[in-house]
């Protein structure tokens, strides 16, 4: 173990309690903190716009070994500000004399059951690390993980079996400097749970939320059929 190792977590979540982003990247720091890596992190929602505090974070990247981005799916892309982030952060980069040191990973997840909606996003990353000269160690892709409710990952239960060791097998791989496995990558791209049981979740907290509202019976209205 190098106790000389450091690794950061940057949450690209808009939720500072419970937030699914936040579970699996502390899962996975945590998985790294038992093999003696230093471990920080910091949500980029109510940081990015604050000079100060956007100046000592790129300063901390330039000396961690791993930075873990984790964040929620917004439109089939990363939310706008961790794209903001990561024109600022290229920038830095690019003004730095030395090459940057750090290997990047993400963590993303959607609400959506099927993991591969997350694959541009995922792409996006990529690309980010090799245009900036970082490390690409590979990243994880999660469908449904709104079913997590953001809770920690050992409070959620049997649904979290496949990520959380997805995760493990991740921090296994990064600690000792590979990439993230294929076994990793398949694993947390398992569904939680059989589609038609999350689509009757899904569709039974519509009805309660559209009850609650008193709209429950213009659910299926379609209002623009008649102009299509």
């Amino acid at each position: 173990m190098n106790a000389e190792r450091h690794a950061f977590l940057l949450v690209g979540s808009p939720r500072r309690g419970k937030s699914t982003s936040a579970a699996l990247g502390r899962y996975l720091g945590d998985r790294l903190a038992e093999q003696g890596w230093w471990t920080g992190r910091a949500f980029l929602y109510g940081l990015i716009g604050n000079a100060e505090r956007e100046r000592d974070l790129l300063g901390t990247l330039r000396e961690v070994d791993l930075v873990v981005l984790a964040a929620p799916l917004y439109v089939d892309s990363l939310p706008a500000v961790v794209t903001r982030f990561l024109e600022l952060w290229a920038r830095d980069i690019a003004d730095c004399t030395d090459p940057p040191r750090s290997s990047l990973t993400a963590i993303l997840n959607c609400g959506f059951p099927e993991a591969e909606h997350n694959h541009v996003a995922l792409a996006i990353c990529r690309r980010f690390a090799h245009e900036t000269g970082l490390g690409w160690c590979r990243g994880l892709a999660l469908g449904g993980g709104e079913a997590f409710g953001g809770r920690e990952l050992d409070q959620v239960g049997g649904m979290a079996r496949h990520a959380r060791r997805a995760l493990e097998l991740a921090a296994a791989a990064l600690a000792a400097g590979e990439h993230i496995p294929d076994a990793a990558v398949e694993l947390m791209a398992r569904p939680i749970v059989p589609r038609r049981i999350y689509q009757w979740i899904g569709n039974r907290s519509w009805r309660v939320k559209a009850r609650r509202a008193g709209t429950l019976a213009e659910l299926r209205a379609r209002p623009y059929e008649a102009n299509s």
